[in-house]
C-alpha cells in the first residue's frame, strides 16, 4: 500500500493506493482533518497511516493542534480516533424538525423587528450583517482548539456562492435593532435547490448585548414558518448544536426538534509544553 501526497487548492490531501493500484482510504486537512477508509480494507493500517501523514504535516505547517471532523458516536470511527490517542473535545446533539407535523411560536420582542432575505444579502444590509456574525465567536465548542475567523462582506457573498455553486438555496432571517438600525441577531438555513428532502440550519446567532428578549426563538420560528411557505415539499429541517449549550437546544427541544443521533469531535494536540511562545510567532 503507498500513500500519495496530493496538491490541492484548499490543503493538504492524500490518498491510500493498494498494489492494484485502486485507492482504498483518504485525508483531508483543512480546517479539519477528514479521513476515509473504504469499508474492506478496514483494520488494515490504512487509516493510521493517512493519520500519521496528516499529524507530520499539521507539525510541519506549525499547527497547535489537529482537530478532526465529526464522527457518529458509537462508530468505526469514533474507535478509531480514540484508539489512536486523540481525545474527545466535543460532543453534538443531532436533531429534526417534522415540518408538517410543526407548529411553531415565538412572541415578538419589543424593540426589534425581522427581515428576511434568500440567497444574497441586500447591500443596504450586509456590512450590518457581517458585523453581526461575532455573535458565533462564544458559541460553546467546549475544549475543541477553534478559534473564530473573522468576518466581512466579501466572506458573507462567498458563503452565499458556495451555497448557490452546488445548487442549493440559502435563507436568512434576522433580527434589527429598531433603536440603532442594525443587525443584532441571525438565523440561516441551507434548502436542497429541488425543494425536497430536509432543509439544514447553518447557524444561529444573537450579540451578547441583546440576548435575553427571546431573539432567537423568534428568528428561528420565523425560520420555520418561511421554509414551510416557500418550499411546500420540504419534510424536514436538521439543526446540530453542540451537548452544553443549553439556551438553543431548550429552543430547538420547545420547537419541536427531536434527537435522531450525536456525533463526537476529536482533537490532537500538538504543542508540547514550553512550546507554546514558538509555536504561535
Amino acid at each position: 500500500m503507498r500513500i500519495i501526497a496530493l496538491t490541492d487548492i484548499t490543503g493538504p490531501a492524500w490518498i491510500a493506493s493498494a498494489a492494484e493500484a485502486y485507492p482504498v482510504g483518504a485525508a483531508f486537512l483543512g480546517s479539519e482533518l477528514e479521513i476515509q477508509v473504504h469499508p474492506a480494507t478496514r483494520r488494515q493500517g490504512v487509516g493510521t497511516r493517512l493519520l500519521d501523514a496528516a499529524i507530520a504535516e499539521a507539525r510541519r505547517l506549525g499547527r497547535r493542534s489537529v482537530v478532526c471532523t465529526p464522527v457518529t458516536l458509537g462508530s468505526p470511527g469514533d474507535a478509531f480516533l480514540a484508539a489512536r490517542g486523540l481525545r474527545r473535545v466535543l460532543t453534538l446533539r443531532y436533531t429534526r424538525l417534522d415540518l408538517a407535523a410543526a407548529s411553531p411560536a415565538a412572541r415578538p420582542a419589543p424593540g426589534y423587528r425581522l427581515v428576511a432575505w434568500a440567497g444574497r444579502v441586500p447591500d443596504e444590509l450586509a456590512a450590518s450583517f457581517a458585523a453581526s456574525r461575532r455573535a458565533m465567536d462564544d458559541m460553546p465548542m467546549e475544549d475543541a482548539d477553534v478559534a473564530p475567523e473573522p468576518w466581512d462582506v466579501a466572506r458573507v457573498h462567498r458563503v452565499v456562492a458556495t451555497v448557490a455553486n452546488r445548487g442549493d438555496l440559502l435563507d436568512t432571517v434576522a433580527a434589527v435593532d429598531e433603536a440603532t438600525g442594525a443587525i443584532v441577531g441571525f438565523t440561516e438555513l441551507v434548502v436542497p435547490g429541488s425543494g425536497t428532502g430536509d432543509g439544514q440550519h447553518y447557524g444561529t446567532g444573537v450579540l451578547p448585548e441583546h440576548r435575553g428578549h427571546g431573539l432567537a426563538r423568534w428568528m428561528k420560528t420565523e425560520s420555520v414558518r418561511r421554509a414551510r411557505r416557500r418550499h411546500p415539499a420540504l419534510s424536514g429541517l436538521l439543526a446540530d448544536t453542540a451537548d452544553s449549550n443549553g439556551p438553543m437546544r431548550r429552543i430547538n427541544d420547545e420547537l419541536g426538534y427531536r434527537a435522531t443521533h450525536r456525533e463526537v469531535i476529536y482533537q490532537l494536540d500538538l504543542t508540547r509544553p514550553g512550546d507554546e511562545t514558538e509555536s504561535r510567532q
